[in-house]
């Protein structure tokens, strides 16, 4: 019995390579940079769409190369205008990503890992093992999915892009680097970089690491305390990440950059919501030009943490803004879909097992 040929992810070739591969095949280089349109900038995902390429080319693509296409496996619609996907990917695993509507954006939250390793206590995707990293292509493709619902549903483009969704994208960091680079490169999606936020649980070294590379994009960090016993009690990272590591990877990456950071905080009820959680977020806010982010808690079945108060989180981001600080409180989205990160596809990945199982 003959042995079936793996076929090789197109994508992950640069431009380069796969001139190289045409030529190897006997066919002409230029034929690379075409395809390389149909890939990255017309995001064909079907050989036999490639109209300028001849049949025979197409046939020879097939027999050898594949487009590992995402695609859409469930979609939940929220009253405010959510819209919270699973995707599929070509090895049957399960991710999620967000459009997320505002009357001045259309943001596109995507994932950067299949699961999670870091185990926040608060977060449906640190209940789930990490399966493994995305590619840049698969990462590239919920842009492109969740930015034809921006269209089809809403009339209206995508406008940012943020990449807080499944997984940790500085432990997927060469896949998260091509990816950004393709959806802004003049021959991708030509997204302009400092409409995308990258954002992390913190890891200082490859924080350092952003910088030493001069990234154009915006670097968000989860913080959610500024204190290390609080911040270790509900991010593991921080036993191996402190503050005050953080604190010295941040002013790193700003003197390379010069590009403010974003602090993400949820406000938890009973937990870091009190003056003075604020007093300690206003002070590590000194170490870095940054502006706040608080963020209401979508709570989740697997942990037991609720929402803060509506007065306590409104006194919390108002003392930040007497200290100088640009404080914005993001309201909760998607309150009445699987909205938290991880709970869509948690929920596909038990549903998936239950049918296996009957």
């Amino acid at each position: 019995m003959e042995k079936a040929i793996k076929l090789v992810d197109i994508r992950s070739l640069s431009l380069a390579q796969l001139k190289d591969a045409l030529v190897e095949m006997g066919e002409q280089g230029f034929r690379a940079k075409q395809i390389y349109e149909w890939l990255w900038q017309k995001s064909c995902t079907d050989f036999d769409d490639m109209s300028n390429l001849s049949k025979p080319l197409r046939d020879k693509l097939k027999e050898r190369f594949a487009i590992n296409a995402v695609k859409v496996r469930q979609s939940q619609i929220s009253s405010d205008k959510t819209i919270k996907s699973s995707f599929t990917l070509y090895d049957n695993n399960v991710i999620e990503g967000v459009l997320i509507p505002a009357d001045d954006r259309m943001t596109a939250c995507v994932s950067s890992q299949v699961g999670c390793s870091l185990t926040c206590k608060f977060c449906a995707t640190g209940y789930m093992d990490r399966k493994r990293n995305l590619n840049a292509d698969e990462i590239y493709d919920q842009v492109v999915l969740i930015a034809k619902q921006a269209e089809e549903k809403y009339n209206h483009p995508l406008t940012n892009i943020v990449y807080m969704g499944m997984g940790e994208p500085l432990l997927n960091y060469s896949n998260m680097m091509k990816s950004v680079e393709r959806i802004t490169a003049p021959d991708g999606l030509n997204m302009a970089a400092k409409r995308i936020t990258v954002s992390t649980a913190g890891i200082a070294k490859m924080i350092k690491k952003l910088g030493d590379d001069e990234v154009r994009f915006n670097l968000a960090l989860s913080l959610h305390a500024a204190n290390d016993k609080k911040r270790n009690e509900i991010m593991p990272i921080n036993e191996q990440n402190s503050l005050a590591a953080l604190a010295d990877a941040l002013k790193y990456f700003y003197a390379k950059t010069k590009n403010p950071i974003t602090f993400e905080y949820i406000v938890f009820n009973n937990f870091n919501d009190e003056l003075e959680d604020a007093k300690e977020l206003a002070k590590f806010c000194k170490h870095v030009p940054c502006k706040v982010n608080i963020i209401e808690y979508n709570p989740i079945a697997l942990a037991d943490f609720l929402n803060a108060e509506a007065d306590k989180i409104d006194q919390f981001a108002e003392y930040l803004r007497k200290q100088g600080i640009i404080t914005n409180v993001r309201r909760s989205r998607g309150k009445d879909i699987d909205a938290a990160c991880g709970q869509l596809a948690i929920k596909e990945k038990d549903n998936t097992e239950a049918v296996d199982q009957a």
